[in-house]
């Protein structure tokens, strides 16, 4: 059949071809710096298992929950970004490949790239935002770090790795450089920040260590 000019092209993303390479992007190293992949998610429900339309979902997250309409393609990132009402866009859209770590959250304690995440499979965990650390009146211990230590340039990557360290030092308060850089080793900064991002958490960690509050 002939396309008309105007009509939409059918996308080739298909949920099973999300999972494909996704599992791809895991085993070729995402699970060394202990990130969540879609590999360990939990089978989605029956709901949303072969759909191709619109479903509601309730997402946990920073504590509150929130209902929205996702297809089952739709991955936590663009749920997050394009169909939370009022939207959460400190999770960057960078690489949408899982390679850059920009778009990192924090699901059930692991970081987490967003983009490589299908939002209806992460219903009824506890997730995790920029947003949920602090706020611009009340910045968190790391994110005053950050500003301190003036460790971001364009900006782009500064929430991802604000993630994948606060992730590092909840589960070690009193985690080291070495530990602190296998945290964060799968974000990268192409400004070459990274000297003021390792000292920025390394006076959290000593706050952290001190009995200073995350």
């Amino acid at each position: 059949m002939t396309p008309k000019p105007g009509d939409r092209e059918p996308s080739p993303l298909s949920r099973r071809n999300f999972l494909k390479g996704a599992g791809g992007v895991a085993t070729g190293g995402v699970l060394a710096h202990g990130l969540l992949a879609s590999s360990e998610i939990g089978a989605p429900g029956a709901d949303v298992e072969e759909l191709s339309g619109e479903v509601e979902v309730a997402l946990d997250v920073n504590g509150e929950t929130r209902k929205l309409k996702v297809e089952p393609r739709t991955t936590l990132l663009s749920a997050l970004r394009d169909r939370m009402e009022p939207a959460l866009t400190g999770s960057k859209l960078v690489c949408d490949r899982g390679q850059c770590g920009a778009c990192t959250v924090i699901v059930d304690g692991r970081p987490a790239y967003a983009c490589m995440l299908l939002a209806a499979d992460v219903r009824g965990r506890k997730i995790r935002t920029i947003e949920g650390l602090g706020s611009p009146e009340k910045l968190s211990p790391l994110q005053a770090a950050f500003w301190k230590h003036d460790a971001s340039m364009c900006g782009f990557c500064t929430p991802g790795f604000v993630m994948a360290i606060q992730a590092c030092l909840e589960r070690k308060p009193t985690a080291t450089l070495a530990e602190i850089r296998e945290g964060c080793a799968g974000n990268t900064c192409r400004c070459g920040t990274q000297p003021q991002i390792f000292a920025a958490a390394l006076e959290a960690a000593a706050g952290l260590a001190s009995g200073g509050k995350r």
